[in-house]
């Protein structure tokens, strides 16, 4: 199922993608219609009419057909010659209307910069090349010449945008491959968690159906485990956890798959490996944790044994009991257990995202944006402009332009920590569309080369920012330079009309693209922190919901108390009634707990953790939790309380640890129900 689910989102992203591409490349091909309609009685508006038709209908029918393309292997090739196709009719169209300096001349550009944004980073390249190709031929090959400097002006300035929103895509594709890379990651052991092992067991089964070659999983429980916990301490148990996950990895394949489904049970997946290749495994593992995690193991191979990952799970699942009952079981000895604890090395993290990444982003790329812009500004100044009037004028306003967009990049770090974050980027950004339009008004107005960078801004601006944010400026911005156009100048209405509405749809395309990247990253970030079996906070949201709960009890004043709970005897429920009864307990548990307490993780195994504020009497809260557990089962709680028994986490848990064990020693236990 997580393999077929897996493939779904896949094919639906590349769908949105292709569809997406189909929507943008229309554009021009729409735009460049109602232009022909409306200035019908010019020269060459019947082969100008007909080409927009035909790339009308392309666009319709890749739409119709992206849902097929993305079931396909060759998708990327196909939307990337879909996209240089739509490039060489925009730059036909271009050369229809006259050349770069027509209303029709930014379409190649533009297309660039939608594709930019739709098209994956590793295949934006060949686009990049054929839109740098069809701009040279507008202005080597259109009949109106241009101004001095304005194909270099929107050369460049085009570019820069097409750039940065290729970077703010691949950043934000980095964001999302290691959120999704935390959700698959036991933060314990470095170990695929039960999703992740889920997902790529379904892989590697549906890849054993297509070329028939065998497939070994293989299912372990350590001996005894609860009586490490209960003698040394949840940390001592924590460490060999770490070790057993450690020497697993260590003695299995690169490609073989090593998974922490929950508490002391592990899985291994041996792709290409039979039922006797996978008995001699079994023996080897055994062997490597003999002395220090001693373990029952039990294995079951596709298609001998089952045909599913259910029935592989289920009869190695059985074979574990087997022998599990056929062993003397002893728990390992402190002596095994300290060796253990200082063997272990850290476990290789999976990529860790700061949790202010994406807003640093966010705000450097405004700041990058005015920079790229304001150089562009004043290389056009230096090469065309020695002898323009308002020259003094425009290079103090570019340098403005640069100063201010250098302090935002310097400062993205703080500003994305600070609540004063919205008003200094709104009034940056008050600040660099006012100083764009004051230069386009210096340079003789918009359709001059400096006339295109109040509208450059826009899309990024979007892209990068909370759409509900963004828009109101972009709107002001599109009026400000639509002002500037009709009071400064004469640029023709159908100019002002088509760069704008060029722009607008840049700017749609971009809030969508950032509303699916922020829908995708919030549901990643929710799977990266949430325990797969219960739906509890994992031990990393859990730190993370301490760090920041802590924080703001110390900020008010309030207090707070970190509770820790394992159920009594859990082991037995396993050992007697099997995994899946046990997970079904585990759930229970969980939900009982979060009807009481709002901040609620599970470590590990059956071992629970809770944050409670200062408005309620944490031990009292405790008393409470275990008689509502004691309707199925018996639970140990330790309480620790902030700024008393410690002031962050590790020294809290060593505290409410060691009263939970205190209170485990003469307490009666309850019988699982």
């Amino acid at each position: 199922m997580g393999r077929r689910n897996s493939l779904g989102t896949g094919q639906r992203s590349r769908r949105q993608s292709l569809r997406a591409s189909t929507v943008y490349g229309a554009v021009p091909a729409v735009l460049a219609g109602a232009y022909a309609i409306g200035t019908w009685n010019d020269g060459g508006r019947g082969p100008m009419l007909l080409l927009a038709a035909v790339m009308t209908g392309f666009a319709l029918a890749g739409w119709a057909l992206a849902g097929r393309i993305a079931r396909t292997r060759w998708w990327i090739v196909i939307q990337t010659a879909a996209a240089i196709v739509n490039l060489a009719g925009a730059a036909a169209l271009g050369l229809l209307d006259g050349g770069v300096a027509g209303p029709l001349g930014t379409f190649v550009p533009l297309s660039v910069v939608l594709l930019a944004i739709v098209v994956p980073p590793r295949a934006f390249l060949l686009p990049a090349a054929a839109g740098a190709l069809a701009y040279a031929s507008l202005v080597i090959f259109g009949e109106t010449p241009p101004a001095a400097g304005y194909p270099l002006v929107h050369a460049l300035g085009f570019a820069c945008v097409a750039v940065l929103c290729l970077r703010h895509s691949a950043v934000l594709a980095s964001l999302r491959r290691r959120l999704a890379d935390s959700s698959r990651a036991d933060p314990l052991t470095g170990c695929l968690n039960r999703r992740g092992f889920d997902e790529r067991a379904a892989a590697a089964l549906t890849e054993a159906e297509r070329t028939g070659r065998p497939l070994t999983v293989i299912l372990l429980d350590l001996d005894r485990f609860k009586e490490v916990n209960d003698t040394l301490g949840h940390r001592a148990g924590d460490e060999l956890l770490a070790w057993t996950g450690q020497e697993l990895r260590a003695e299995l394949r690169a490609h073989d798959v090593v998974s922490r489904q929950g508490g002391d049970e592990f899985a291994v997946l041996l792709p290409n490996t039979g039922a006797e290749a996978g008995a001699l495994v079994v023996d080897r593992l055994r062997e490597r944790l003999r002395t220090c995690a001693p373990a029952s193991l039990g294995h079951a191979t596709f298609p001998a044994d089952a045909t599913s990952l259910t029935g592989l799970v289920h009869v190695a699942d059985q074979r574990l009991y087997r022998d599990k009952a056929s062993r003397d079981r002893r728990a390992p000895s402190a002596e095994a257990v300290a060796g253990a604890r200082t063997g272990v090395r850290s476990a290789s993290p999976a990529r860790s995202v700061a949790a202010l990444e994406r807003r640093r982003h966010s705000i450097a790329d405004p700041g990058w944006m005015s920079i790229t812009q304001t150089c562009v500004a004043m290389l056009y100044i230096a090469l065309f402009a020695n002898d323009h009037p308002h020259r003094a004028g425009m290079v103090a306003l570019s340098v403005w332009g640069f100063l201010t967009g250098l302090a935002v990049v310097a400062r993205a770090d703080w500003l994305s920590r600070s609540r004063l974050a919205r008003p200094l980027m709104l009034a940056f950004a008050a600040s660099s569309f006012l100083s764009c339009a004051a230069i386009a008004t210096l340079d003789g107005g918009v359709d001059h080369p400096l006339g295109v960078g109040v509208l450059l801004s826009i899309p990024l601006l979007v892209l990068g920012m909370r759409p509900e944010v963004t828009g109101p400026i972009a709107i002001v911005a599109g009026a400000v330079w639509m002002l500037v156009g009709v009071l400064v100048g004469d640029p023709g209405g159908w100019y002002l009309a088509i760069q704008l509405l060029g722009t607008a749809t840049a700017a749609v395309a971009c809030a969508v693209q950032g509303r699916a990247a922020a829908r995708q990253r919030r549901m990643l970030t929710r799977l990266s922190r949430v325990d797969v079996l219960t739906e509890v906070l994992n031990r990393r949201g859990f730190d993370e919901r301490f760090t920041a709960e802590v924080a703001d009890a110390r900020r008010t004043g309030r207090g707070a108390a970190l509770l820790v709970l394992d159920l009594d005897d859990f082991k037995t429920v396993n050992d007697t009634q099997g995994h899946a009864a046990g997970d079904q307990l585990l759930r229970w548990v969980a939900l009982t707990l979060r009807a009481d307490v709002d901040a609620v993780g599970r470590l590990g195994g059956d071992e629970f953790v809770a944050l409670v504020d200062d408005g309620t009497d944490p031990f009292a809260v405790a008393d409470r939790l275990r008689m509502r557990l004691a309707a199925r089962t018996g639970a140990s709680i330790g309480v620790a309380v902030l700024d008393v028994d410690g002031d962050d986490f590790d020294s809290l848990y060593a505290v409410a640890d060691a009263r939970l064990y205190q209170q485990k020693k003469p307490r009666k236990r309850y019988a699982h129900r």
